[in-house]
């Protein structure tokens, strides 16, 4: 065998060769995708995160304003706004103000809006909660609202990740702390 006969049948040995490591790779299904994909932030920047959570609130408080306590089917609005102890408490709330028959005259508002922090699910807050227009009226005409309270209240709220107009609700509605005051 001479070697240029040599030399084209390694040749063409190696082409053969080559040839059906392609075809074996072209047969390797794709990999499977990943069961816990990565989540994203949910806001391009804390700005933005702050800007939802201030509308998740207010929101929230419009909600919170026009329930009727005689009427638990107008509690739904405020419950969409909640999860977790938040939405607790506020079932906890109003069952209590339905039951106990009161009527709520005047609204409930916040200002000194401060942002805290925010991380891929949450973004927290503290603000103050301004009930010094709002009474709580019994059946026999008079206030269920304890002497001494106070009218204004800080509150530290946390949003976290929901499928709402704001993209958020509010998990938990707590006294500020740190000496944060209003």
């Amino acid at each position: 065998m001479t070697l240029a006969a040599s030399t084209v049948r390694a040749l063409g040995a190696l082409s053969a060769g080559l040839l059906t490591l392609g075809m074996l790779s072209a047969c390797t299904p794709a990999p499977e995708p990943d069961p816990n994909p990565t989540k994203t932030a949910l806001f391009t920047s804390d700005e933005e995160a702050f800007k939802a959570a201030e509308e998740t609130y207010r929101a929230y408080m419009d909600a919170v304003n026009k329930a009727d306590y005689a009427d638990p089917a107008t509690f739904e609005a405020v419950y969409a706004w909640n999860t977790g102890t938040a939405l607790s408490s506020e079932k906890k709330a109003l069952t209590l103000y339905h039951a106990e028959n009161l009527t709520r005259v005047g609204d409930v508002t916040f200002d000194k809006f401060s942002p805290l922090s925010t991380s891929d699910n949450d973004v927290v807050v503290q603000l103050c909660l301004d009930a010094s227009n709002v009474d709580l009226i019994r059946a026999d005409g008079q206030s269920a609202v304890p002497d001494g309270r106070i009218p204004r209240a800080a509150r530290k709220v946390t949003f976290t990740r929901a499928a709402t107009s704001t993209q958020l609700r509010i998990a938990s509605n707590h006294e500020a702390e740190d000496g944060f005051s209003c």
